[in-house]
């Protein structure tokens, strides 16, 4: 390896490109085993998630679910008569971004020893990159610069400077009426944040909510937003957009209507950020993921890793952060011709990004879910059996709010007699997700979950419930 720096040392073992939480991982498992370590940043060190995506998104949403939680309750909904106070929410908002300075990230990577280089880097060959008009090589380099918003073609959209999820998560003030195209993870929370905020939001998709979950999560949602004022369209797309000079937004829409707002939200879809990256110096395409084995190495090379969005497996941080402790590991392990165990479900892989990705959609009511949908694993081949459970049945849920709604799934691969993939919807469920987590990792058997006692009486009673229907071991 020596020969690809002409005989001049690299300036370092390992160069990661992205400071966000997943470049940082990478960074840090590394320089715990010993090498080198720089990581290139352009914006602020923490990366999209810890400014303009999920703590901004969830802090943003924590307060309506808790004023809701508060009026689902016969004695606290008498208490509770006031709305919220939008300043105060946006002002707790803005702790959770550090109002937008990264000094205590940057404090964090000194103490860990790893160097940081401002400016934007630029691959310039195999082992080398450029920042700020200077090149750096080194014997690894690792990509961990994310994703970014696509915007559709619809006419005179870019030019009515729509909102992306940076400007929704991150607006000084409820706008009056919002308009949010897409009814994905991202436009179904910020539809359900700032209608709790006091927003008229109208939220516009093309086809039903959340449709790479399973049906009735969606639906659950869809009703709840409505419940909260949501005007929810579905099946209607955009024709056009046009701001005026007083900056309200007019969109028309393909069965003739039109929604007038006075800001427009677009959360249609993401794409890897390596348009501008200098993929193509080393063989690739700008604007495309970077195909990667399971270790995170890019296919077809041995220097250069993926981590995170940039790969295209599991668009989540904190699959992003699973996949980079495994990639910081194996990238010192490789590098100091240390063991590599790369085997399913070693310390140096991401095997459940395959089949074992938890996610929790943070509207009122939550949707969790880990594993396949039961459409997914069926497209897989896999002979599976489904049962679900009314979440309003059991004693806990009827304890936690009145009138609860919600429901559960369970899809059970019948050949090896384990938990394929399970979803939760309603209120507070996303504490439920991680015991479905392990019991897919774990490959535990159906029959040895009925030993998981769950506790009396609390929500997670609902395995129980789901196991009854699924009927007793013989």
């Amino acid at each position: 390896m020596a020969g690809a720096f002409e005989g001049s040392p690299p300036d370092y073992d390992l160069i990661v490109i992205g400071a966000g939480p997943v470049g940082e991982n990478v960074a840090d498992y590394a320089a715990k085993r010993g090498i080198r370590v720089a990581i290139v940043e352009s914006e602020l060190v923490g990366g999209e998630c810890s400014y303009w995506a999920c703590m901004p998104s969830k802090a943003l949403l924590r307060s309506g679910h808790v004023l809701r939680a508060a009026q689902r309750l016969d004695g606290t909904r008498q208490a509770v008569t006031g709305e919220l106070d939008v300043p105060a929410v946006l002002a707790r908002r803005n702790t959770f971004t550090s109002e937008w300075k990264d000094d205590g990230q940057v404090d964090w990577l000194n103490s860990a020893g790893i160097d940081l280089i401002r400016g934007h880097a630029r691959l310039t060959g195999p082992r080398t990159l450029a920042v700020n008009g200077r090149d750096y090589t080194a014997r690894a380099v690792a990509v961990a610069t994310g994703s970014v918003p696509v915007l559709p073609d619809i006419p005179e959209l870019a030019a009515a400077n729509p909102w992306g999820t940076r400007e929704a998560t991150s607006a000084s003030a409820a706008p009056a009426r919002l308009l949010v195209l897409g009814g994905g993870v991202a436009g179904t929370e910020l539809a359900t944040a700032w209608a709790s905020l006091g927003s008229d939001v109208t939220l516009l998709s093309r086809g039903p909510l959340l449709e790479r979950e399973e049906p009735f999560a969606g639906e659950l949602v869809t009703k709840a937003l409505r419940e909260m004022g949501v005007d929810v369209r579905i099946g209607v797309s955009p024709t056009g957009v046009h701001r005026d000079e007083a900056g309200v937004v007019t969109t028309t829409l393909d069965d003739g209507s039109t929604v007038v707002t006075d800001e427009i939200l677009v959360s249609t879809g993401r794409r890897p950020n390596t348009l501008d990256l200098g993929v193509d110096t080393v063989g690739f395409i700008p604007g495309e993921k970077l195909s990667v084995d399971d270790t995170m190495l890019v296919t077809g090379t041995d220097w250069l890793y993926a981590v995170g969005d940039v790969n295209g497996r599991a668009l989540l941080t904190h699959q992003g952060k699973y996949q980079a402790r495994a990639a910081g590991e194996v990238i010192a392990a490789r590098l100091s011709g240390g063991d590599v165990h790369d085997a399913p479900w070693g310390g140096h892989v991401a095997t459940a990004d395959h089949a074992a990705v938890p996610h929790v959609i943070f509207t009122d009511p939550e949707v969790a879910g880990v594993g396949l949908t039961e459409a997914q694993a069926r497209a897989r081949g896999l002979n599976v059996t489904t049962v679900e459970y009314d979440l309003g049945w059991v004693a806990g849920a009827k304890l936690h709010a009145d009138g609860y709604e919600g429901h559960a799934k369970l899809v059970i691969d019948e050949d090896r007699h384990i938990i394929a993939g399970a979803t939760f919807v309603g209120q507070d469920v996303a504490d439920l997700l991680h015991s479905a987590t392990i019991a897919i990792v774990g490959e535990v058997p159906i029959d040895r979950l009925w030993h998981a006692v769950p506790s009396y009486p609390t929500i997670s009673e609902v395995w129980l419930r789901l196991l009854e229907t699924y009927g007793r071991p013989n």
